[in-house]
């Protein structure tokens, strides 16, 4: 079993959840819901896998917070 990293955000605008796996060309969808997040990711990573398993362009290491005083 492969594991792959997926950033989540939500679009302020639709008030869509949006899924991207970073470094893995055409690994991105949205929906309304998480659980729906979900599924489409693992729809799309699976499809992308058909071809192989591919080279990733980059390496999710972690997040960072930023701390600025105004």
């Amino acid at each position: 079993m492969k594991n792959y990293t997926a950033i989540i955000e939500r679009c302020p605008e639709t008030g869509l959840y949006v899924g991207y796996v970073p470094g893995f060309p055409g690994a991105h969808t949205q929906a309304a819901n998480l659980d729906e997040l979900n599924a489409n990711l693992r729809e799309v990573i699976e499809m992308l896998l058909e071809d192989g398993e591919p080279r990733l362009e980059a390496e999710f290491i972690g997040i960072q917070n930023i701390a600025l005083a105004h």
